[in-house]
């Protein structure tokens, strides 16, 4: 055996290094050194697995699932994971949403434009579902069903008489287009229930109230939100009131909370000229968006009046804001609400959706009209009623800037960020005394009114015109009288000294739902408005 050999137990021969070897310590360094390394690449793999493993890991899942097997008492598990979402959502901004399953539909169909039913408008009336309207064009109007008929049966189960409430009634008559619901009605004049068998049909829900002449020149529109159709139902009002000669126009968005921006904007570059500015978004996972007016609009240059008040939010106040900053028109009424956020819908798996901010907007001026949210959203909701408070609604004065951050509009007028819309001419609310009593007997009146006239057929009859109707029509003093024996049996608190004072308001809303009843929204305010104080003042501004 060579002497540089030596058994080893256990182990094969294994040649025993020569000590006389030169490179013997340049062979045990590098290999030290690459033991060495293998350890840190190990060690750096095991880390990044452990990191992997904890971004992974789902605090709340974990907890939810100690809740489920381990919690004292039975609980409902979907309920708790959507109670923990809203949670979530509370901590960031007011408008930042979770909808469920159960009420996503519902909530987009203001969006969408239309919704899926039978169609009509309804009362329930002495515990009786009453059909008001059957829309033009739907399925309940061309199977038969009438204003006044009276549904007592819905597919085989008893509807009148149960203390049915508006959401039942449309659960049982909405359904997916193209399926059936038999209805079974009470009508004046026939002795027996009539059956109807209604398909369900697409049914438009229209973001225009109204649209007429308020002058001979003078057109007016009021919006009530922005659809997906609201921009092609204002381009086909815009074409009406054009043909009967309209020269300038007053567009009503009190009240209006908002919608699509790109509805907004479609209806700005009908207003306004040439390739201008007419909103820009930007947020922290989206570059900055400009939206461009582009072609030649329908109304480019007659004389403008935009209508707002607290209510107006988000995309009435995108389009006020553009005609305001590019001097295009006057904005009448009182400061807007003040949402300058834009937010986006994520559908998710199990029907739900997560509506979330993703950006802000700002005029073509850079304001963001964006009230503060940073206490939480109760008080920035309640911050309405503070401006109330404070006088705003009644003293312009009163009113406080919450960016003093000074913007100027095209021709140079001081503009304000950071709460809203204010006015160019400031119209103070109503807040006397009689006014909130007005409000409370007001309450009565469309449910009197439409049994008033369905007992009263030959009223209406009478008059071809809103215009006729509200020259010579008169409310008399029986049917006032009528009225208050109605509300008083139906709850309203008597208050004679107050009563007296508002005699003028409630026969003209008893006028204006009289007319509601043949010409729609249009008759109610045609002859509503012309005391409307924020009209008057936009009629006054035009002339």
């Amino acid at each position: 055996m060579d002497n540089n050999e030596e058994k080893l137990p256990g182990y094969s021969n294994i040649r025993k290094p020569s000590t006389t070897n030169p490179y013997a310590p340049f062979i045990y360094a590098l290999i030290l050194a690459f033991g060495v390394m293998l350890g840190f690449v190990i060690n750096s793999i095991t880390i990044g697995k452990q990191a992997m493993g904890n971004r992974n890991y789902d605090k709340i899942e974990d907890v939810l699932n100690y809740i489920s097997f381990k919690y004292v008492d039975t609980i409902n598990r979907a309920q708790l994971v959507d109670k923990s979402i809203d949670k979530i959502l509370s901590n960031l901004d007011p408008h930042s949403v979770y909808i469920p399953a159960k009420d996503l539909g519902e909530m987009n169909e203001s969006l969408e434009g239309n919704f899926e039913g039978i169609g009509i408008e309804f009362f329930i009336v002495q515990d009786t579902i009453t059909v008001v309207t059957a829309i033009a064009g739907g399925p309940a109007e061309l199977t038969g069903l009438k204003a006044g008929d009276r549904i007592v049966k819905i597919e085989d189960s008893v509807v009148a008489g149960v203390k049915i409430k508006d959401t039942a009634v449309k659960s049982h008559l909405r359904g997916p287009a193209g399926t059936k619901v038999r209805v079974s009605v009470m009508r004046s004049g026939s002795p027996k229930l009539l059956a109807f068998q209604i398909a369900r049909d697409k049914i438009p829900l229209y973001s225009i109230d109204a649209a007429y002449m308020a002058t001979s020149d003078i057109g007016y529109i009021r919006i009530t939100s922005f659809s997906a159709n609201t921009h092609q139902e204002f381009v086909e009002k815009l074409h009406q009131l054009q043909d009967k000669g309209m020269k300038k126009l007053v567009i009503d968005l009190r009240g209006n909370p908002g919608g699509y921006l790109q509805a907004a904007t479609s209806i700005a570059d009908e207003l306004i000229s040439g390739e201008k500015l007419l909103v820009y978004t930007k947020g922290k996972a989206y570059d900055r968006q400009d939206y461009l007016a582009g072609k030649p609009g329908l109304f480019e240059k007659g004389d403008l009046c935009i209508l707002i008040d607290q209510g107006s939010a988000s995309a009435s106040e995108i389009l006020s804001g553009a005609i305001q900053d590019w001097d295009r028109g006057t904005i009448i009424g009182r400061t807007s609400f003040g949402k300058g956020l834009v937010q986006e819908q994520y559908d998710l798996k199990d029907g739900s959706a997560l509506r979330l901010t993703i950006a802000r907007y700002y005029t073509p001026s850079g304001r963001c009209i964006q009230r503060p949210y940073d206490k939480g959203a109760d008080q920035y909701y309640n911050e309405i009623y503070d401006r109330y408070s404070r006088g705003e609604f009644v003293h312009e004065d009163s009113i406080t800037s919450l960016d003093t951050t000074v913007y100027k509009t095209s021709k140079g007028k001081r503009v304000y960020g950071g709460g809203g819309i204010r006015p160019d001419i400031f119209v103070p609310m109503d807040t006397s005394g009689e006014s909130e009593y007005f409000y409370a007997v007001r309450s009565f009146i469309p449910e009197f009114v439409y049994k008033y006239s369905s007992q009263h057929g030959d009223i209406l009859g009478k008059f071809k015109t809103e215009e006729e109707f509200k020259n010579d029509y008169v409310v008399s003093d029986q049917m006032l009288s009528d009225f208050y024996k109605y509300a008083f049996a139906a709850g309203l608190k008597t208050n004679e000294a107050k009563q007296g004072k508002i005699t003028d308001k409630v026969k003209l809303n008893l006028k204006a739902f009289l007319a509601k009843q043949t010409w729609r929204m249009d008759g109610f305010y045609y002859i509503l408005n012309p005391t409307d104080n924020v009209v008057k003042a936009a009629i006054e501004k035009l002339k």
